[in-house]
């Protein structure tokens, strides 16, 4: 299955998929898609759990609210943080950055609905303001 998609692309990203496409004989929409489909992978196939934070029971509840980000992720994630900060991120891992920040970013709201459920079901103190 597929999806059409109509996008603008900075003038230099499309020359170099245009310079792709000659070089490989395929088509620059092929490449982009490709190109997507491979940048998009770190982000893993599952997609996020359907169950609302409220249906769940409560040790489904505490154990989102006490979740972390899956270690070896955590692990790149820093070290790709740090080079970014220094300067020495590569181009090619920027896709990989942006993918584990969508991951993170991810994680940490549903850990916060899950904290805010256990909070209003009493399972947690609430937070210190």
């Amino acid at each position: 299955m597929t999806t059409q998609v109509t996008l603008s692309l900075p003038d230099e990203t499309y020359r170099r998929a245009e310079r792709l496409a000659r070089l490989t004989g395929r088509k620059v929409d092929d490449i982009l898609a490709d190109t997507l489909h491979i940048s998009l992978q770190p982000l893993g196939t599952q997609a996020p759990t359907g169950i609302p934070i409220a249906e769940m029971s409560d040790a489904e509840v505490l154990a989102v609210a006490d979740s972390r980000m899956d270690a070896t992720q955590d692990q790149r994630f820093g070290e790709l943080l740090h080079k970014q900060q220094a300067g020495t991120l590569l181009d090619n891992e920027q896709p990989e950055l942006l993918a584990l920040m969508q991951v993170y970013q991810e994680g940490l709201l549903r850990k916060a609905q899950a904290l805010n459920e256990a909070v209003h079901r009493g399972l947690r103190e609430p937070l210190e303001s």
